[in-house]
């Protein structure tokens, strides 16, 4: 099988992600690195870079493709409770190393290792200090208790990992990424790969054709590339009925 997976040349071209293959997973194409300019370019044509550290780098574009449009957000009555009442504190971009850490070593079930290698890690550090990766965050008594990571693109959000040290943190950084996204009139969020607890969550598959299709005309939206303002989220659910 590795004979029919295209090896990338050193310029940021890919293969069509019509030409992934469908088991496993979309694989697409091995090699390349993991630059700024092939990171970005990879996300706008629906593919993303996951591999275990000592292998090469391996791109994937999966068909069906997981998404959720942010304001079809499902709050159950729990996090409703939650997000109204608890007691913490949401930060955008304040500790992105520190989230991205925390996602690489979380432990995940029948996964013996990681994908967040430091290279992946040092990459989207890259990315984040440039204004296209970004960090929601949970805070709960000065510490951080859970949150989530990914890159964004005009008006689509790639989501790659999230963690959760506490119960519930991750989904009230979720509940605020797609407040935000909503009114940022961003049009999707990429799951990438389909699971339960995300289709709970309100997200759903497309095939991978219509997911390009909805690319291409969000990636072209004009948002700036910078860091989000830290406490934008200040208060966001407070008082809602949400």
């Amino acid at each position: 099988m590795a004979a029919l997976i295209p090896w990338l040349p050193r310029d940021c071209i890919f293969p069509d992600p019509q030409t992934a293959l469908r088991e496993p997973n979309g694989l697409l194409a091995a090699g390349g690195d993991l630059s700024p300019r092939r990171l970005t370019e990879a996300y706008r044509r629906g593919i993303f870079p996951w591999y275990s550290e000592g292998d090469p780098i391996l791109w994937w574009s999966p068909d069906p493709r997981m998404v959720l449009v942010p304001a079809e957000f499902k709050v159950s009555r729990s996090l409703a409770r939650t997000l109204r009442n608890a007691d913490y504190e949401v930060r955008l971009d304040s500790a992105f190393a520190e989230v991205i850490g925390h996602c690489a070593n979380m432990p995940r079930h029948g996964q013996p290792g990681t994908w967040i290698n430091p290279d992946m890690q040092a990459a989207y550090l890259t990315l984040h200090d440039l204004g296209h990766a970004h960090s929601v965050e949970t805070w709960i008594a000065g510490e951080l208790a859970g949150g989530l990571y990914g890159v964004a693109i005009g008006g689509a959000f790639f989501g790659e990992s999230m963690f959760s040290c506490r119960t519930n943190a991750s989904k009230i950084a979720f509940a605020h990424l797609c407040r935000r996204l909503t009114q940022h009139s961003f049009g999707i969020i990429d799951c990438q790969m389909e699971t339960a607890h995300l289709a709970s969550l309100g997200a759903h598959t497309i095939s991978r054709r219509e997911f390009i299709v909805a690319l291409e005309r969000l990636v072209l939206l004009e948002k700036p590339h910078r860091k989000w303002p830290v406490n934008e989220m200040r208060d966001a659910f407070r008082g809602n009925a949400t």
